[in-house]
């Protein structure tokens, strides 16, 4: 890998998605507007404190992971990434320059949500304000990381979307946000121990209910950032210099 090849890669991607409005709306806009409306039905209610957070996970996440696996295939089809693979540039060049780029948004994203979550819809939390920042970075990024590897598989942004079921959903119905994990069916428990979306949810509501800075939370995030270095060097992988 080259850093400055890296580095343009990442500047392109967001010049790009800089002129791209509705994709700045779709990443911005939508998990603000998805947290008022749960903030607005749950008002006078406790509901909102304990699925306010984990909810700020998951939104960000499925969000970048759309985002992310159609704008990755989109270089794929235009011939793009073809072009681009034919220069110096190398497979793992691509993958971290986008890997930045939608890591940008995703601080962007965490910082606009997390603070419209708190001093706007009056989510109560019990750690640190930066942990909850932290762990939305964390969530956004493996939506990226996912969404680069899901981009792999497909081959028309249909397809692309269609993923998400496959990809986002499982993980949605085991990540302990409808039911807590250890009340799982026997079966059903040690798969959710495998999916990174549960490490994210367990991070989420240990920073809401434990003062301790990062005594509940470290083991998490290291899982998510284990799932997110796996995901980009597998979705390398599946970079063609040829598209089929």
């Amino acid at each position: 890998m080259n850093v400055h090849r890296t580095l343009v890669t990442a500047g392109r991607v967001l010049a790009q998605l800089r002129a791209d409005h509705r994709t700045i709306g779709l990443m911005l806009v939508v998990p603000c507007v998805l947290i008022g409306l749960l903030a607005w039905i749950f008002q006078d209610t406790p509901v909102f404190d304990a699925l306010g957070a984990p909810l700020l996970g998951v939104f960000p996440f499925v969000v970048m992971f759309i985002v992310t696996s159609v704008a990755t295939l989109r270089e794929r089809t235009s011939g793009t990434l073809e072009r681009l693979l034919t220069t110096p540039m190398g497979k793992g060049d691509f993958m971290l320059g986008y890997a930045i780029a939608f890591g940008v948004m995703a601080v962007l994203q965490a910082l606009v949500a997390t603070a419209f979550a708190v001093w706007v819809c009056g989510l109560d939390v019990a750690g640190p304000l930066w942990q909850l920042v932290a762990v939305a970075v964390l969530d956004a990024l493996l939506g990226s990381a996912l969404g680069l590897l899901a981009s792999g598989f497909a081959r028309t942004e249909f397809q692309a979307v269609q993923f998400m079921p496959a990809f986002v959903l499982p993980q949605f119905l085991l990540c302990g946000l409808l039911v807590a994990r250890d009340r799982l069916p026997d079966v059903l428990h040690p798969v959710s121990d495998v999916l990174p979306l549960s490490y994210a949810v367990d991070a989420m509501k240990a920073v809401t209910t434990s003062t301790a800075p990062g005594s509940d939370v470290l083991g998490d995030a290291v899982v998510i950032l284990v799932w997110v270095v796996a995901s980009l060097v597998l979705g390398s992988l599946t970079l063609r210099r040829r598209t089929p």
